[in-house]
């Protein structure tokens, strides 16, 4: 025996915002609307859901489907429901972040966007939708999370300097920070493996390279650690 709905449903959307790190400052990644509404409009990367696919299979798929961009960093934000949100129809946007490595992704337009872009976080154009709203709610998940999790290690590539560590923290962060301080409390850790590379084609001394030990991490977090910055 087949059941239908006795009232009417709200349309259900991914929308993504994609995280990536140049070299001074942040970036998010927009597309620019080859449809109506909002036609030309800057947006994020997203759409409907397809009723046999799971929300976080929707958002990689969007991903992948309009800016070419896979295999990242992906974390549910928050959901949006305000009435009048999509001229269309009543839609409902479960909202996402992802963190990306800007030289790991050649991104290329699809789909329903026409073109394809990094913006640098004090110079986005004005989005469609509430889309705005979404980016700020992002930035504000990204600050907080990036003090108690390891999550700014997927900004970085996979070997790095302290000091590309430290200015990824303060570009987040949007303040300094104190080197003495902000290096001994990282490497008391005991999260950093140091290299035997040091950085090439650099005018100054070149700094010694490091990775990530998220294998460390990840049994640490089973015992109870806590990172904390």
């Amino acid at each position: 025996m087949s059941h239908s709905y006795e009232y009417p449903r709200a349309a259900l959307t991914v929308d993504c915002v994609v995280f990536g790190l140049d070299v001074d400052d942040l970036k998010v990644l927009l597309i620019q609307r080859k449809l109506p509404p909002y036609q030309h409009a800057w947006a994020l990367p997203g759409g409907f859901v397809h009723v046999d696919e799971t929300l976080d299979e929707a958002a990689r798929r969007e991903l992948a489907e309009e800016s070419g961009i896979t295999d990242v960093y992906l974390e549910q934000l928050y959901t949006f429901g305000e009435l009048d949100r999509d001229p269309r129809e009543r839609v409902v946007s479960v909202a996402y972040y992802a963190l990306a490595k800007l030289s790991d992704h050649r991104i290329r337009a699809a789909t329903d966007a026409e073109r394809v872009a990094w913006f640098a976080l004090d110079g986005l154009p004005r989005l469609a939708f509430d889309h705005a709203r979404i980016v700020e709610k992002a930035i504000e998940r990204l600050r907080g999370k990036v003090r108690y999790t390891p999550i700014g290690f997927e900004l970085l590539p996979p070997r790095f300097t302290l000091t590309q560590l430290q200015r990824l923290y303060e570009i987040v962060l949007m303040r300094p920070l104190d080197k003495r301080n902000f290096r001994k409390k990282l490497l008391s850790m005991d999260l950093l493996i140091e290299t035997d590379e040091v950085e090439q084609g650099v005018r100054h001394r070149a700094a010694r390279l490091y990775r990530f030990d998220r294998k460390k991490y990840e049994k640490l977090t089973r015992q109870g650690f806590s990172f904390d910055l």
